[in-house]
Order: C-alpha cells, then structure tokens, then sequence
C-alpha cells in the first residue's frame, strides 16, 4: 500500500504535444484514468514502440549488425511511430510489407525488415512481458541464396579500374575473406607483418568469435604500401578512415571493367570460391572465413569435386566397356567367371 501511495503521490510531466486546450485537457484525463487504472486495478500500462525500440537497442548494442538494424527502425518509425504496441496487428503487419514492396525492393530486403520488427515485438511479450500475444510476422518466399563470384581475369579488370583506396581494400578482400567492417575497420594494432598475421576481435566478427587471419604475401604486400597514411587504421582515404565503399566509384568501376550484378561482398564469395577451386578444405576455409556453422561454407562444395573422385571410381567394374587387350568386355568376363 506504502507503494501504491506513493506512486499515486508522483507527479508525472509530459508534452501534450498539442497548443490546443481542449485536446491537451482530453489527453491528461485520459493518462489519469489510465493511471488510476494501472494503481488500483494491477493494469499493465500500455507501451509504445517508440518505447520498445529504445530499450531493444540498448539491449542489442553488442550486435554486429546493429547499424543495419537502426537503419531497419528508422524506416519502420513512418509505420510505427507513436503507436500502442498492442494496436500493432497482423493488418499493420501486412500493410508493413506492401508499403516496403512499393519501394521496389526484393523480397529478402523485406524480410530483414520484417525480422527486426519480429524481434522487437517478440522482446516485448516474451522478455518484458509488456504484450499478451504477437502478430504472426508473415516472411515472404526468397530465392535459393546466391553464390556470385568473379574470375581472376574479372578481378584484375575490376581493380584496375577502382581508385586507388578501393582498389587496395578489395584486393586486400580478395586475398583474406573479411567481410567489408573487418576491412574497414581494421586498425595497426591488430596486424602483424612480421608474421604474417591479422586478428579480428570477437565484439568486430558476425559470429562474436576471434579470428585470426593468415596474410599471403599479396595482403601483407597490400598493407605494407598503406604504412605512415594513417596512424590508428590501415585503410584510409585522405587522412580519414574509409566508412563507405559502395559509392559511385565502385559501381562505375564495375561498368567499366563489364561486370554486372556484382555486390562488395561478393568479393568474400569469390575469395571462398577461388580457395574451394584450389582443393582448400572446406574444415580450414570455414576457419579462416570465420563462419559460424559449416552448413554455410558447404554452400561452396559443388565448386570442387575433386575429393569425391575416389568414391566415384569403386563403381568402375559395373561399366560395360570393351577390354582394348582381348575385345571382351567387363560384363562378358564376369559372365564367364559365374558372377553376373
């Protein structure tokens, strides 16, 4: 009772948000009937997403792919913003889709949409107990995932068509597999020349796992010419650390070296696909690659088959094929020795 009474006794300020009497005056009877409710009543109040995004962000700031997910929220704040988590309904939900639809956008740009906001309202009723029920987030189908990769011919063509900064920092891809933030994000203290060695820190890798990283003699030749232009990061452009690479530059270079539907991190496929090609195991890329299942370094196995050739050879005494030595035939021999 001492608790009830003192939150009766709390004064609570807030923006009506409105220079109109009338409706400022409409709004406070309405939050003090909820109040009143929520003390008297045991109600539990009601929350907006606003609200729930916030507390979801601080909650999510170890996420590796929390700028994307920020860039996600703003978007869904045109839908969302301001409104009562439990008037969010399947209707919204769908509405959510065809708007982003509209824009032109595939199916999986949707989806990694749709997965935030699942997330989001998923915390609020499992975690935070602040929703009864959730609205079935309905995804929408999206192609096998693709694997695009470019020929060393079409990499040379690339790089010699990138500025200089891009063209350092793909090639330095090409020849390790780190993802775009590990690349421009990687500072001097986590490369060591001498052996040949850079690290990822776990809190900078998608799979919250450390990587280490075997430099070739091309990356560690790559990172050697970036020595004295910056004092804290490789890479840089200008005296300041690169933030973007998929700029304008990047897609005009990829005109003119004639290579279409090619994306930044599909420099991270064709390193996986060329190392695959070369008989690299696929135990020691998913390793190096800092994958974190093998399901999704198996994505690569069709690209080399070499290691089933063993296993395809066992079934060569069922070919029926002419012995050139005496003009008889596998299946005729066996025949006449009593095994067919």
């Amino acid at each position: 009772m001492d608790r009830l009474r003192r939150s009766q006794r709390e004064r609570v300020r807030r923006s009506a948000g409105t220079a109109n009497k009338a409706h400022a005056q409409e709004l406070h009877d309405r939050l003090k009937a909820e109040w009143w409710r929520i003390a008297r009543l045991a109600e539990r109040p009601r929350r907006t997403w606003n609200e729930a995004v916030v507390r979801w962000l601080k909650e999510q700031s170890h996420k590796a792919t929390l700028e994307m997910d920020k860039t996600h929220l703003r978007w869904l704040d045109r839908h969302l913003g301001g409104r009562y988590l439990d008037s969010i309904t399947r209707a919204t939900v769908d509405r959510i889709t065809d708007a982003k639809l509209a824009e032109g956008v595939s199916n999986a740009t949707v989806n990694r949409v749709l997965e935030v906001l699942r997330a989001v309202l998923r915390r609020c009723a499992n975690d935070w107990e602040w929703l009864d029920r959730v609205p079935k987030v309905r995804m929408l189908k999206e192609p096998t995932r693709r694997i695009r990769f470019i020929s060393r011919d079409e990499a040379r063509r690339l790089l010699a068509e990138l500025p200089a900064h891009l063209a350092d920092m793909a090639a330095f891809t090409l020849a390790t597999g780190l993802r775009r933030a590990n690349v421009t994000g990687l500072q001097w203290t986590q490369v060591d020349l001498v052996k040949r060695l850079a690290w990822i820190h776990p809190d900078q890798a998608k799979a919250r796992k450390a990587i280490g990283v075997p430099l070739n003699a091309e990356a560690v030749a790559i990172a050697t010419r970036q020595i004295g232009k910056h004092p804290t990061h490789v890479f840089s452009f200008r005296g300041e650390p690169i933030v973007q690479v998929s700029t304008k530059a990047w897609y005009l270079a990829l005109r003119r070296a004639g290579i279409e539907d090619f994306r930044w991190h599909d420099l991270r496929h064709a390193w996986a696909s060329w190392h695959v090609q070369q008989g690299t195991p696929l135990f020691a890329l998913q390793e190096m690659g800092g994958w974190e299942s093998a399901s999704m370094v198996r994505r690569y196995a069709h690209l080399s088959a070499e290691h089933l050739a063993p296993y395809a050879d066992r079934l060569d005494t069922l070919r029926v094929v002419e012995n050139p030595a005496d003009g008889t035939n596998l299946a005729q021999a066996r025949n006449e020795e009593g095994l067919a």
